[in-house]
Parts: structure tokens; C-alpha cells; sequence
């Protein structure tokens, strides 16, 4: 993939928007998903697919203690594994893809998570935003982890212009920091929770006002949405 042309302004932006994301959030790396074996991560990651952290974390408290090794997901029985996990939505995929993966990771692996990424993602139900996962959590390997949020707001900070996960992916490392790649993710999850969201997101609060196009754009929405009532 080519990689991206960035001018010196857009050096100077780009620059200036991380140094405000370290400043608003001075914070360590941390995983919204709660685990304590590598393995458990892999598996609540899995099951994130289209379903909120909290969602999971709220299964994973009740899975990892009836299934307590990946030997034990290895054996399960799709049947009951499927009710196991039936609130993380998606449940028959999930747990066809759990079983499967934690039966290469005991046979190939034993019982060890790879940590090359095409290894990785040679895996059932894991495609690039999760092995990223698991790259930079637990072997802390430098990645980029496009999730919803990642995607959404990269978009509207005009850090790149692509749909695609993996576009995006690629575009961000072109454009960042290789030391800022890992806490991007979670400032930009963040952010998205809290200010960014995907409804109404609060343009006027945003500490990357002055950086964001969209953001500017929105308040100019705003601006002349409020002078045309006040004519009225």
C-alpha cells in the first residue's frame, strides 16, 4: 500500500492535535476489556465484535470461571457455548470461531498466543483490529487498533479519508508516531465515549476544536442555524 503524502502544515496539525490528546488524557495504556491470561483477552476481544466492552466484561466475569484454560474452550460444546456468550449478540459466529481457534492455538501452538500478526490472524475470528489487540496489549508491539471510535474520529479529524479498516490502519501509521500508536487507541476511545460520539458529539466542548474540520464545520452548522432563528 502507498504510503501517505503529508505536507509540512499537515505535519504541524497532526503534531499539534497528539500533543493535545496527551495533555487532555495523561494517561498509561490500558484495555477496556478486562482479562488476566493472554488467552482471555483473545477471547473477549472475539466476542467484542459488534457489542459493547462493558457487554463483555459483564460475560467474561461468568465465562473465564466456568472455562478456566483455552484447553477448556477447545472442548466446549457449541450448544452451550452459544448461550454462554447469546447477550454479546452474534453468538452462533462467535462461538464456532472460539471453539476453532482455541483448538489451533492447543494443537499448533501450544496453548500460547502467537505473536506474529499473519499468524494471528490465520486464527478463527480474528481479522487485523483484533490481533492488533493482542499485539500491543500483551507482546507490546507498536499497532494501530481501528475500532469504531478509531474510525469515526480519524475520519473527522481528517487523518484520513478511507472506510476501510485496514486503509485506515495503514493511513494512521503513515501519519503517526510510531511511540503514539498504542495510546492513540485508547485516547481516541476516549474521546469517542465522551465528547466525539457518534450522535450529537459536543464540536463546541472539544479540546481539538481548532484542529478538527468536522468539528469547525459543525459549529459553523450551528452558528447559522442559530442566527436564522433568531430572524425568526
Amino acid at each position: 500500500m502507498p504510503r501517505s503524502k503529508i505536507t509540512k502544515k499537515e505535519q504541524e496539525r497532526i503534531l499539534r492535535i497528539i500533543d493535545a490528546l496527551n495533555k487532555e488524557y495523561q494517561m498509561e495504556y490500558k484495555c477496556f476489556l478486562d482479562y488476566e491470561e493472554p488467552w482471555q483477552l483473545l477471547i473477549a476481544t472475539i466476542l467484542s465484535a459488534q457489542c459493547t466492552d462493558e457487554r463483555v466484561n459483564m460475560v467474561t466475569k461468568e465465562l473465564f470461571q466456568k472455562y478456566k484454560s483455552i484447553e477448556d474452550f477447545a472442548a466446549a460444546n457449541q450448544r452451550e457455548l452459544e448461550k454462554d456468550i447469546h447477550s454479546t449478540g452474534f453468538y452462533r459466529n462467535k462461538a464456532k470461531n472460539i471453539i476453532e481457534c482455541a483448538k489451533r492455538l492447543v494443537e499448533e501452538y501450544h496453548g500460547e498466543l502467537p505473536r506474529d500478526i499473519e499468524d494471528l490472524t490465520s486464527l478463527a475470528g480474528v481479522g487485523r483490529k483484533t490481533a492488533n489487540v493482542i499485539r500491543g496489549n500483551i507482546f507490546g508491539e507498536p499497532s494501530i487498533v481501528v475500532d469504531t471510535h478509531v474510525k469515526r474520529i480519524s475520519n473527522r479529524l481528517g487523518l484520513t479519508k478511507y472506510e476501510d479498516p485496514v486503509k485506515i490502519e495503514f493511513d494512521l501509521m503513515d501519519k503517526l508516531p510510531k511511540e503514539q500508536w498504542i495510546l492513540y487507541n485508547i485516547q481516541i476511545i476516549t474521546l469517542g465515549r465522551s465528547i466525539c460520539t457518534a450522535r450529537s458529539p459536543k464540536c463546541e466542548d472539544c479540546f481539538l476544536i481548532n484542529d478538527c474540520p468536522y468539528g469547525k464545520e459543525m459549529l459553523k452548522k450551528k452558528i447559522k442555524k442559530d442566527k436564522k432563528a433568531l430572524k425568526e
